[in-house]
């Protein structure tokens, strides 16, 4: 697999992120995989030349963390891996264990080094925005965590482009660490990120992320158990146009002799705004067919045919009770927001 440079940092990834929310708990969601069955799936990941592995302690309410990097640093040493996790939704009923406070930052961060067995992630992001703190002290707490050692770098995820920005500006203007990865959904039938998120972040050379490349199994045609119990499949996907869209997909899989899956990821993969895209997988069969993708070269007419698709689409942020700054005062129309 291919090592790319991750934005204007110095730092070296795989061009594929290996996105673990799949990994930890069968108790926490019946699709999660428990360590003796997530094991040959991370092997064949190193395997394959991963070195980029994408977590959160809220996955498996930190059982994902011990799982992954207990298993990974089991296989190879701690300094060819390139480790992420996150912090901000709850943990507990504990008001204070979650959000983007300090006190739970701090407390984050320490609990999920102590669960992965090592001193430092290679990235530490906030999984979502904050209302409730002011961008000044989530990006202190940040920027002391950096020099402290316990994180090399900092990154978000899941917000919209002014909230990204004011949390970068924040920083840049009281000489904090700014942010140099936002991890985004992205795919054939979500682009909202495209008409503000992603400009921004090429603009100032952030390196993006995806997750959900493939809708949640949508453009996979899937039929496991993520794809019967997930809330959000069918709380997101599935309109009339989603459905023309994956039928193309579908006649573009049959026309090369793939599967849906492959043919969405090589869309994916065809757009340098993209630094790394982030793949799971249930199984290593799964695992391997994303490998594939890489291979698969779509033509222009194809790219183009999928591109002349989309339409603008509700915004998918679950995670943001008030998509507007308060002094501006009610909200815009979703296809009005900015990412």
């Amino acid at each position: 697999m291919d090592i790319v440079s991750f934005g204007r940092t110095g730092l070296k990834v795989s061009k594929l992120c290996f996105g673990t929310m799949t990994i930890g708990s069968s108790a926490w969601r019946p699709w999660a995989l428990d360590e003796a069955d997530a094991r040959p799936i991370l092997k064949q990941a190193l395997d394959l030349g991963f070195t980029f592995f994408d977590m959160a302690n809220w996955y498996s309410i930190g059982e994902c963390e011990r799982v992954v990097a207990s298993v990974l640093t089991s296989m190879v040493p701690r300094d060819q891996l390139v480790l992420t996790t996150k912090a901000k939704y709850p943990m507990s009923d504990d008001p204070n264990d979650q959000g983007l406070s300090r006190k739970h930052l701090l407390s984050a961060i320490d609990a999920s080094l102590g669960r992965m067995g090592t001193d430092y992630v290679d990235i530490f992001m906030v999984h979502a925005w904050d209302p409730d703190t002011p961008i000044e002290e989530t990006m202190e707490t940040l920027h002391d965590i950096v020099k402290s050692g316990k994180t090399r770098y900092l990154g978000a995820s899941t917000m919209f482009a002014w909230q990204f920005a004011q949390m970068n500006h924040v920083a840049r203007e009281n000489g904090l660490t700014p942010f140099v990865n936002m991890q985004c959904q992205y795919n054939l039938l979500y682009r909202e990120n495209e008409r503000e998120l992603i400009p921004y972040c090429q603009d100032q050379g952030i390196a993006v992320t995806c997750f959900s490349p493939l809708a949640r199994g949508w453009l996979a045609d899937s039929s496991d158990t993520r794809s019967q119990t997930d809330i959000y499949i069918e709380k997101n996907f599935g309109d009339a146009l989603d459905c023309e869209i994956c039928d193309l997909v579908r006649a573009i899989a049959t026309t090369h002799g793939t599967t849906m899956a492959e043919v969405a990821l090589a869309w994916v993969f065809s757009k340098e705004h993209i630094c790394n895209p982030i793949v799971g997988a249930g199984t290593v069969s799964q695992l391997d067919g994303n490998i594939k993708a890489l291979d698969l070269e779509l033509s222009p007419d194809e790219i183009r045919s999928l591109d002349g698709m989309y339409r603008p689409r509700d915004v998918i942020n679950d995670h943001v009770s008030n998509p507007m700054p308060r002094h501006m005062g009610g909200v815009l129309n979703n296809h009005q927001l900015d990412s």
